[in-house]
């Protein structure tokens, strides 16, 4: 038996919530990033005694297409899945049961799921600081339980998560980080990019089509200068406001 941490975690969130988890299992597993462009997914094959944590940002309340094409190319086998949605306090929708959809696609078994809030990873004043050591004490609570049901020998039974067939329709997002005044042209955010939308011999140049905003690009950069527009950051911010008020509690699914 394995023990693995699939994620695709672009800016970090979706670790943090995925290692507070997997605490119990952390001296045996073994990290895959679905970040990596050039990675041959193919070659990954599961056997139905590992253990598998799968887990996914919600990017407008989808699964990033990017991860999920990646995700269905891997040969789950049976492998005994636990499902995480990490998303930033404003709402999940459809992520959790297209995640459950693309996990079974690749053969995995789903033996419960999680949905749990981290800083948002566009507009950053949004659930700053989560998970904070509420949500840390709760979902490592979570993790105790979860691990209780993927250590019993009972039959499967379906985990029911939230969402809608058909899922919601595919927003644009109009975020896209250009390097600013200080940028040394070091090539990092164009290396690191997970879907290789930034040209390596000039990165200013941002292929729009290409880009998810995911951020990793701003994440990784050395110098702290590969940012938002600063207005339309802020006006995002205003409009959307509202909706991130109330605290979002996290969700655990057996």
């Amino acid at each position: 038996m394995a023990v693995y941490e699939i994620t695709f975690s672009p800016t970090g969130g979706t670790d943090k919530v995925t290692d507070i988890l997997m605490e119990g299992y952390q001296k045996e597993k073994k990290e895959i990033s679905l970040l990596s462009a050039e990675d041959d997914y193919g070659n990954y094959e599961f056997q139905k005694e590992d253990i598998c944590f799968i887990s996914m940002p919600s990017y407008g309340g989808r699964v990033p297409q990017t991860a999920a094409e990646r995700l269905v190319q891997m040969r789950g086998n049976g492998a005994k899945t636990v499902l995480v949605c990490v998303y930033g306090n404003r709402a999940y929708e459809d992520t959790l049961i297209e995640l459950k959809d693309k996990a079974e696609e690749a053969g995995f078994a789903i033996y419960g799921a999680v949905a749990a809030v981290a800083e948002h990873s566009i507009m950053r004043k949004f659930a700053a600081g989560r998970p904070d050591a509420r949500d840390t004490e709760e979902l490592q609570e979570f993790g105790k339980k979860l691990r209780e049901k993927l250590e019993q020998k009972t039959d499967l039974e379906d985990v029911k998560v939230p969402g809608n067939h058909p899922y919601k329709k595919l927003g644009t997002i109009p975020f896209i980080p250009k390097p600013g005044r200080g940028c040394n042209s070091c090539g990092y955010c164009a290396r690191f990019c997970p879907v290789g939308a930034i040209d390596p011999k000039d990165v200013k140049k941002v292929d729009e089509k290409k880009c998810i905003a995911c951020m990793r690009c701003i994440a990784v950069c050395p110098k702290n200068v590969r940012k938002l527009n600063k207005v339309v950051l802020l006006a995002a911010e205003t409009k959307m406001a509202k909706l991130f008020e109330e605290r979002k509690e996290n969700e655990l699914f057996l």
